[in-house]
């Protein structure tokens, strides 16, 4: 399963590269809980997601949901376009609270 992980000044840096839908979710949900620890800070780098579906985003809000209970600083950094589409889709952009960069390459519909 695609999910890169490096440390840096006390900082987890995950990377998910591929795609966050039923046929990757639970292993990337082991994978990525594995990473939550009390004090601790977290960057999850999303720009390789592909596409999301349920799936992909309950892990999202299950991981912010964690993170929130153990004090740990959770971002989610580098928004592919199809992320961005399902969090403005549903209105959950501000619910996650990360800045979200538009990319002037994305393709429109």
């Amino acid at each position: 399963m695609p999910i890169q992980s490096k440390e840096k000044n006390g900082v987890t840096h995950l990377s998910i590269l591929d795609e966050m839908t039923i046929y990757t979710a639970l292993e990337q949900k082991n994978e990525l809980a594995h990473h939550l620890k009390d004090h601790h800070e977290l960057q999850i780098d999303l720009s390789e997601v592909s596409e999301v579906d349920s799936a992909g985003l309950q892990i999202l809000l299950f991981l912010k949901q964690e993170a929130s209970k153990r004090n740990i600083t959770l971002s989610l950094v580098n928004h592919s376009q199809a992320i961005v589409e399902v969090l403005e889709l549903l209105n959950l952009s501000a619910h996650f609270g990360d800045p979200i960069m538009i990319s002037a390459d994305w393709k429109t519909a």
